[in-house]
């Protein structure tokens, strides 16, 4: 097959020397990065400018949907393919419309990665299971109107996030580099929006919608 570049992100080591593993087999193919965390995944896009991402949708800091967002936009020829255990129906259209190329399931056959690497290499749609039937029944429509995920914005989603991962309002800004008022406003559109009324509460919707594991 033709060099691809790519780069790799999940926060178990496991399986990110696994994937590796599989990835080195082939001849010509090259690892730009490996990393831990959806950040970091993002940062490495816009260094290396990969051909191929393959993230994990659980990720702390930043999950593998909102990365594939932030990726799409700093390294628009990057694709990403999405690589988890996780066979849902709604994390799959946040994929889709997410603008992710390929969606593989940890479970399917090791072979099945070379395959869907080489293909969304190629900007060709590469998904298995679920995410095809999806893909073939035409479900590319947003989610109900009562998933408030569709309504919160990138920023929105990421500093809940950080949230549930209890980072407070000061270290959040930090990371972010924005200050503290505004993180607190964003606190408060997140809490309006999704109509809750503790960080509790936040915390069991991030986790409902596999924002965090």
């Amino acid at each position: 097959m033709s060099c691809i570049s790519i780069l790799i992100a999940d926060d178990h080591g496991l399986i990110l020397s696994g994937i590796r593993s599989i990835i080195e087999e082939e001849k010509g193919w090259k690892i730009v990065a490996k990393v831990s965390d959806g950040r970091k995944a993002v940062d490495a896009a816009e260094k290396f400018r990969p051909q191929v991402a393959v993230l994990d949708v659980n990720m702390p800091e930043l999950n593998g949907i909102d990365a594939a967002r932030r990726i799409r936009k700093v390294s628009p020829n990057t694709e990403v393919l999405i690589l988890t255990m996780i066979n849902s129906e709604a994390v799959i259209r946040e994929a889709l419309q997410a603008g992710v190329k390929g969606f593989l399931l940890k479970t399917d056959a090791p072979g099945l990665l070379k395959k869907a690497i080489a293909t969304v290499a190629e900007k060709k749609p590469f998904f298995t299971g679920l995410p095809s039937e999806i893909l073939l029944q035409g479900f590319c429509e947003p989610l109900a109107a009562n998933t408030a995920a569709v309504t919160l914005s990138t920023r929105e989603r990421e500093i809940l996030q950080l949230i549930a991962e209890s980072f407070t309002s000061k270290e959040i800004a930090s990371k972010l580099s924005i200050s503290i008022k505004t993180v607190e406003v964003h606190r408060s559109n997140i809490s309006r929006k999704l109509n809750t009324r503790s960080v509790a509460e936040m915390v069991r919707y991030a986790v409902k919608n596999e924002i965090v594991s």
